[in-house]
């Protein structure tokens, strides 16, 4: 039994709270017991979004007795061209209150609304995993793929269906392997290369440095080889008994080895010799390559019920690539060359959230 399993002290005040850096280990205690919580939750995050950013971080915590009882990151982002939003997390696909009682979720709410009014943002943002709020909008936008980790290699192995199976073997005789980095230099080129192929701006290399600065070696990277040709590389995260491959990208190599196929594989490899429980393969827009990519490896959707709370705006914003006002702009940034768009790339980016 841990401290969060013992019964609420129910006469004792609540206070909601900011959170301080002399709170941080307080608080990632919290996150790693509380059954709701999520990667996205730890408190390097306002450490990340503020120095990767400069985005404004509000880390709020409800406590009774010296006990914390809830949590609830926020990040305001304020850009011209994007709009002004309070978010539950931006750059991160879960986050929400996450607490262990109701008073505790019911405060934190209150707080952020609160929040939201006097900063007078646009809308109010949780990427919860579970809707909380019937009457604020919704997005019926985003799903996640989640699978559980067989405890055998060549059990994994025969769990993935046939065909994409198929296609991580090709990639086996073709000689491709895989190799931990410790720096980020031929993920970020593998990962720029690839989302510039896709039409979207990219982030700026100091981003990627500062996770794993931040989080250690709770941050990997995963790194495709054909002999002395990068393929791919993905930057993953580790959380509880689950991996979580975030961020990551081919060359134009991957297309021809199918290294993307290899560099999951290998992953999900390794995840299940480490004894870990769980892939989770992320966040996709419905409609789209990756969704499809991800079925295709036998990951069942589970829908995201995003809420927003309008509060100075009147409906929902739409920036996303799906939107069609920005195929023109994809369809330029796709001409340009790598080394422009990586440059300008991360000035754009940093208000997508």
């Amino acid at each position: 039994m841990n401290r969060f399993d013992l019964p609420m002290n129910a006469t004792a005040e609540l206070t909601v709270r900011e959170l301080s850096l002399a709170d941080f280990s307080r608080w990632d205690d919290f996150v790693l017991a509380c059954p709701q919580a999520t990667f996205f939750h730890r408190a390097g995050w306002k450490t990340v979004i503020e120095k990767a950013f400069g985005h404004r971080c509000t880390f709020l915590y409800a406590e009774a007795g010296g006990r914390i009882e809830g949590i609830l990151p926020l990040a305001e982002v304020k850009s011209l061209l994007f709009g002004h939003s309070l978010v539950s997390l931006p750059f991160c696909v879960y986050a929400g209150i996450a607490a262990v009682s109701e008073r505790a979720y019911a405060a934190l709410d209150q707080a952020a609304q609160a929040l939201a009014a006097k900063l007078k943002v646009e809308h109010l943002e949780y990427r919860a995993l579970e809707a909380r709020h019937p009457d604020w909008a919704h997005k019926e936008l985003y799903v996640t793929f989640r699978k559980e980790i067989l405890p055998d290699v060549e059990a994994n192995m025969l769990a993935i269906p046939r065909k994409q199976r198929a296609m991580v073997r090709k990639a086996i005789k073709l000689g491709l392997e895989g190799h931990l980095d410790d720096g980020i230099e031929r993920f970020f080129l593998a990962y720029s290369t690839s989302v510039h192929r896709l039409g979207t701006p990219v982030f700026a290399k100091k981003y990627f440095r500062i996770l794993r600065e931040v989080f250690g070696k709770d941050c990997d990277v995963l790194t495709i080889t054909r002999g002395d040709d990068l393929v791919a590389s993905v930057l993953s995260f580790y959380f509880r008994d689950e991996v979580l491959p975030y961020y990551g990208g081919g060359t134009d190599l991957a297309r021809e080895t199918a290294g993307n196929d290899f560099m999951y594989w290998d992953l999900l490899r390794r995840a299940c010799e480490r004894g870990l429980k769980t892939f989770d393969f992320g966040r996709s827009k419905l409609g789209t390559g990756a969704y499809d990519f991800k079925k295709n490896w036998g990951f069942e959707p589970t829908p995201l019920p995003y809420e927003y709370q309008l509060v100075t705006a009147t409906a929902l914003p739409d920036h996303n690539p799906l939107n069609p006002k920005y195929q023109r702009f994809i369809q330029m940034w796709q001409r340009m060359p790598l080394w422009l768009a990586n440059t300008i790339g991360p000035h754009i980016v940093r208000n997508l959230g």
